[in-house]
């Protein structure tokens, strides 16, 4: 392939009157590539170069040498000098001399635009006719290895974040470009040959840079080359240019975020260039990942920093199967080499390697690293976690040093603080007694302690239990599972719902010789169906094998499993004591839920009064005063209600209350109703009425109010005369015994009783009467002005009632009030 020459520089005006013009070009050469390339080949000096500079002067003008992309995709690469006078002395100042690489073409010989550095075939003159194509440009040999590592080594603080930059262009084309501040081309030069070096091949070939420009904002190439004073118009626009200065102080040795970047800085500062060709023919694809050049740099002795040995050490796990031999145990070697502070993201992946190695690597290559994440592991937790390892990841001598150094290590970690068995921590300590059996310390001693943390972890979060280091040191451990369980089921006594859900979200297993009544209950517990809860009671009890007479904390156990907190209903209660007697629920405690059963008992349970009594006898000197008061009060409803309950109800009602208060509502309610209906019933003492008025209790006069306003209260009005006329003379009697009573019998009279009787047939009256006056005349007369009607109550008495009178039986004129004076009915 031959290249096609363009010489471009000024000269005494042309016809179109510009002094700068194409002097000579290879024939061929289209206009449009000539206009596009004007642009690019241009040169202006520096600030401060003297008008008429002299030879010497000269040699130290910046050159500018650049490799640019063209709209085609083709390329230039060019090089523009000063030469400050044309031909005659008057017009030119600079000349470009540049080469065309047609698309998809590079350099004879597949050289990197960059080695053209000072070629020999580069003119600083226009040369005579027409310039013929060139075969080649030969390299100058400006860049040898020994100059790059030099100039590499003094710009060593700015080599990584350059790196990175270059990686940044290489992810995204938007990405900013590179600004390189030197005094001197030559050097940006050689930066671009150390870019050139580490950029993949194909990527190298199509880097576009210039070493000098006056106008960086104009430059359209991926890394320019600017003077210091020229700078300025860069900075501070991060989103358009990096900026790195190399003519003045060093960067402040900020991390760079790029691990590719930070290894090719080591290596190209550790003088070895060459294995970036070697990390090439290593697994993988990605040019800039950073594990294949780490794991070079490691095997040939670089020290690198944790982001290296961390990237080397992910490689390898990615790649482990097809790793092996001398090599892979020189890196796995290099990678262990003692005496590097290990953070944990290089803790995690030196495990991650060791699980991907450990199936199929030889003992030798794997027992460093196996030895180096188990010793981090133990003295660091923070870092890293305890892997699993099999016996054969470790060679006898290592396990045995292993043991020794990190016997205090497992100890104390298995033992624990038993005073906050936290879920982590006894999980931790799972993991260590596992250690520990691997390297064979002996830590028989630790398990009751180690078991009693774990049995108070997994009772507050079940899903330990079914974690993988948990269950399998619980199935494969004899000793450690009988002692949990052991522990588990005293646990299960303190708190059998907990115990139960344990169960049911971990089956532990069981063993015949362990008696474990408690948990035997709980799991029992999780099998229940919708049975009544007695006949459950029943199940859970059989499954513990043990009677509550010899064990009554099975009882306990029971009645917390199958209520859940929730309180016994009163005939609940009655069977569980018939069943069990009070000496069982005594020891069990479980006593206080048969109160709970009784005073929680609603106010129309029945069973209560006789769960009550049954209580007071069985538990007496266990009943506060409360408690028992309020017993009493339950009990006495039911003699109420049977009719054994004596005199003085109203104040005995009264008095129970006082002791047991706070009364539970549904204890209060019950008793008090049983007051009211017996005060409404046949054959009250007077005494028993006037107590009521008295007493102004006001939850008493309700009840009372309530039970006279109720269906059975109205329908005995209706049918028995003598009950009506108890309740007129009761609620009548008592006038000004207090506001409370006033308004309570007030209603009745007004609102219940008023218009029972006003419905009543004559007959009914009259028998009404009858009774009244059996308590003295004045009743009946009070009675006839109460019920004395208006003009349609006496046409209703006439044609109301129950059925038709006929008209013997009409009532006589005495029977109804005389008119009033002025006529009208009074």
């Amino acid at each position: 392939m031959t290249l096609s020459q363009v010489h471009y520089t000024s000269a005494p005006p042309g016809p179109d009157g510009s002094g700068f013009r194409f002097t000579a070009v290879t024939p061929g050469v289209s206009q449009s590539l000539l206009r596009e390339a004007e642009p690019l080949i241009g040169y202006e000096p520096p600030r401060d170069a003297p008008p008429r500079p002299t030879t010497a002067e000269l040699d130290s003008f910046p050159r500018a040498f650049s490799h640019s992309l063209l709209s085609d995709g083709s390329r230039l690469l060019a090089r523009t000098v000063y030469t400050g006078a044309d031909y005659s002395g008057r017009w030119g100042n600079f000349h470009a001399h540049a080469v065309h690489l047609p698309q998809g073409t590079c350099l004879p010989g597949g050289a990197l635009p960059i080695t053209a550095w000072e070629a020999a075939q580069w003119a600083d003159r226009t040369p005579d006719g027409r310039p013929a194509p060139l075969e080649a440009l030969v390299p100058a040999g400006r860049f040898q290895r020994d100059t790059l590592l030099r100039f590499a080594t003094a710009r060593a603080p700015w080599i990584a974040g350059y790196f990175a930059d270059l990686h940044r262009q290489h992810e995204d084309p938007a990405a900013p470009q590179i600004v390189l501040v030197e005094r001197d081309s030559a050097d940006v030069a050689r930066w671009i040959a150390l870019a050139s070096a580490v950029l993949p091949r194909e990527q190298a070939h199509q880097l576009t840079f210039t070493t000098y420009t006056r106008r960086p904002q104009l430059a359209r190439q991926q890394i320019i080359g600017v003077l210091p004073d020229d700078a300025r118009g860069v900075l501070g626009q991060g989103h358009r240019y990096r900026v790195h200065d190399c003519s003045g102080d060093p960067p402040a040795g900020e991390p760079v975020p790029d691990s590719w970047a930070e290894v090719a800085a080591s290596v190209w500062l550790s003088g070895a260039p060459e294995l970036f060709k070697q990390a090439a023919a290593l697994p993988g694809g990605d040019p800039f990942d950073a594990g294949p050049l780490a794991a070079a740099g490691l095997c040939a002795g670089i020290e690198l920093g944790p982001v290296g040995r961390t990237a080397a050490a992910d490689w390898a796990a990615r790649h482990a199967t097809t790793l092996g031999g001398e090599w892979l145990l020189r890196f796995t070697e290099a990678l262990c080499a003692p005496g590097a502070d290990r953070p944990a993201a290089e803790s995690t992946a030196l495990a991650r390697l060791l699980a991907a190695l450990e199936p199929g690597a030889p003992p030798a290559t794997t027992a460093p690293l196996a030895a180096l994440v188990l010793t981090t592991a133990v003295r660091h937790p923070d870092r890293l976690q305890l892997p699993c390892l099999r016996p054969s990841a470790l060679t006898g001598d290592l396990r045995r040093r292993l043991a020794m150094d990190l016997a205090p290590q497992l100890r104390d970690g298995i033992a624990g603080d038993e005073a906050e068995p936290d879920g982590p921590a006894t999980e931790r300590a799972v993991e260590l007694l596992r250690v520990a059996d691997l390297l064979g310390v002996d830590c028989r001693d630790l398990l009751p302690g180690l078991a009693w943390r774990l049995a108070r972890a997994v009772l507050a979060d079940p899903d330990l239990a079914r974690a993988p280091v948990v269950r399998r040191a619980v199935e494969e451990r004899f000793e450690l599972r009988a002692a949990l369980l052991d522990k588990l089921d005293g646990l299960a006594a303190g708190d059998p719902p907990a115990a139960a859900l344990l169960m049911a979200r971990a089956a532990l297993p069981f063993t015949a010789e362990q008696p474990l009544p408690h948990l035997r209950m709980c799991d029992e517990a999780n099998r229940l169906g919708t049975e009544d809860r007695i006949t459950s009671l029943h199940s859970v009890l059989g499954a513990c094998g043990v009677s509550p007479f010899a064990e009554p904390l099975v009882l306990r156990t029971a009645v917390r499993l199958v209520w859940d907190g929730a309180a016994p209903t009163a005939a609940e209660g009655r069977l569980l004591l018939g069943e069990t007697g009070s000496d069982a629920h005594r020891t069990a405690g479980t006593w206080r839920e048969l109160i709970r059963a009784a005073l929680e008992s609603p106010a129309d349970d029945q069973d209560a009064p006789e769960l009550a009594r049954d209580l007071l006898r069985s538990f007496s000197e266990e009943l506060a005063p409360r408690e028992r008061g309020a017993l009493l009060l339950l009990e006495f409803a039911g003699d109420l209600r049977e009719g054994a309950a004596g005199a003085r109800w109203t104040d005995r009602a009264v008095s129970l209350r006082a002791v047991a208060e706070p009364v539970p509502a549904g204890v209060l309610e019950q008793a008090y109703r049983a007051v009211a209906e017996r005060l409404l019933g046949e054959e009250v003492p007077a005494d028993e009425l006037s107590a009521l008025t008295r007493s102004g209790d006001a939850e008493l006069l309700a009840a009372y109010d309530r039970a006279a306003r109720s269906k059975r209260t109205a329908d005995r009005l209706r049918v028995v005369p003598a009950y009506a006329a108890a309740c007129y003379v009761a609620w009548s009697a008592h006038p000004g015994a207090g506001r409370a009573w006033e308004g309570v019998r007030t209603g009745l009279l007004d609102k219940v009783l008023r218009p029972v009787v006003r419905a009543l047939p004559e007959e009914d009256i009259t028998a009404l009467e009858g009774f009244l006056r059996e308590e003295g005349a004045r009743w009946v007369a009070e009675f006839r002005s109460w019920n004395r009607p208006g003009a349609f109550g006496r046409f209703g008495r006439r044609f109301g009632g129950r059925g038709r009178r006929s008209d013997a039986e009409a009532p006589r004129w005495g029977d109804v009030e005389p008119p009033r004076k002025d006529g009208r009915p009074s």
